[in-house]
């Protein structure tokens, strides 16, 4: 029992002005913004790792049926994090714990390695040396300051593999900038938007308590706009195609790929899809490619390598599909939920935002 929970003087309320009361909601909304920043950062690492693994199932058993008796090494999420701030080290938390990342698939860099001695004891490589953090991760976390992003592009650009994906914390910089600074395409940078003052995010639990409470972890939906605080999905069709550029690293034929995107995408099926699974949307060609290339394009042909930070930017042949088709929305939103290991009724289920789409 905390018995200086409900001291007033310890609460930080406690001394401000009352005319400045009425900034008080800015607090919220600042827990806000960074609960919805890890619950998508570890969406998308849930999604990489699920389809690391299905890649590797499959071709485990091509060779297998091919009569090559050669092992392929299993291609675990590699995550490195620049920055151990606050940010930084709540979002390493979450992704040890709600992934879950194994320590040892987890490094961060920062300029003051000796204060993360909660990481390290965890068994977490915690160094500050940029370039060496890049060459190793396949999935790389900006949480610096803007001002020190320059810099850290500068030291990094020549290191980043083509098929590592940088996801960018950093609101100030915009991603086109971000893509001059590295000279690089694989670039994942979500957007916020604050549209009201409603605080549902609670002040006593840290972030990972926070994302296991179910009325929390539906309004971090990317279709929800619960909380007041929207993500613009321009994001999740990002993350599409960065899972398209990583089957195609790997050489996968399109329609092989196509088939796994939907056994990991779309699998989790919402109550009317259980009378009639057929009528579930399905990924196909021409969501991702236009209908000239669809035409032209083999059996046994890659996707293209797309440039994510164009994804994010512009119209894309699936957009208008993605922000208009409902099935699609249920079925994101249950797959949302499902990887976070909560379920509810149709009736339950968050509030779609229609804002929430790319102006």
């Amino acid at each position: 029992m905390n018995m200086l929970e409900d001291l007033e003087s310890l609460q930080f309320e406690y001394g401000i002005q009352e005319e400045d009361h009425s900034w008080l909601y800015l607090q919220g909304r600042s827990r806000g913004l960074m609960i919805k920043a890890c619950a998508h950062a570890t969406f998308f690492c849930k999604l990489l790792c699920n389809l690391r693994e299905s890649i590797h199932e499959k071709q485990t058993s091509r060779c297998v049926l091919t009569g090559l008796l050669a092992a392929i090494p299993n291609d675990e999420l590699k995550v490195g994090i620049i920055g151990g701030g606050n940010l930084g080290k709540q979002l390493a938390r979450v992704l040890l714990q709600l992934v879950p990342i194994p320590a040892e698939n987890l490094r961060i860099s920062t300029r003051r390695p000796e204060v993360l001695d909660e990481f390290q004891k965890l068994g977490i490589q915690c160094f500050y040396h940029n370039p060496y953090l890049v060459d190793w991760a396949n999935v790389l976390f900006l949480c610096c300051l803007p001002s020190q992003l320059p810099n850290i592009c500068l030291e990094i650009q020549t290191h980043l593999e083509k098929g590592c994906i940088v996801y960018s914390f950093v609101a100030a910089v915009p991603i086109a900038r971000l893509k001059l600074l590295l000279n690089h395409t694989n670039i994942l940078r979500p957007q916020y938007q604050c549209v009201e003052n409603v605080n549902i995010w609670g002040a006593g639990k840290d972030i990972t308590a926070a994302l296991q409470d179910p009325v929390i972890l539906q309004a971090t939906c990317p279709y929800s706009a619960a909380g007041g605080i929207i993500l613009n999905i321009k994001w999740l069709e990002g993350v599409f195609h960065a899972a398209l550029n990583i089957c195609t690293a790997k050489d996968m034929p399109h329609l092989q790929v196509l088939q796994l995107l939907n056994e990991l995408f779309l699998s989790v099926h919402v109550e009317d899809c259980e009378k009639d699974e057929a009528s579930c949307p399905k990924f196909q060609l021409h969501d991702f490619v236009d209908q000239v290339y669809t035409k032209n394009l083999p059996q046994r042909r890659l996707f293209p390598w797309f440039d994510l930070t164009a994804v994010q930017l512009k119209e894309t042949p699936f957009t208008q599909h993605f922000s208009t088709s409902t099935a699609f929305r249920d079925h994101l939103t249950y797959l949302y939920c499902d990887l976070f290991g909560i379920s509810f009724t149709k009736e339950q289920q968050p509030g779609v935002s229609t804002s929430s789409s790319s102006k």
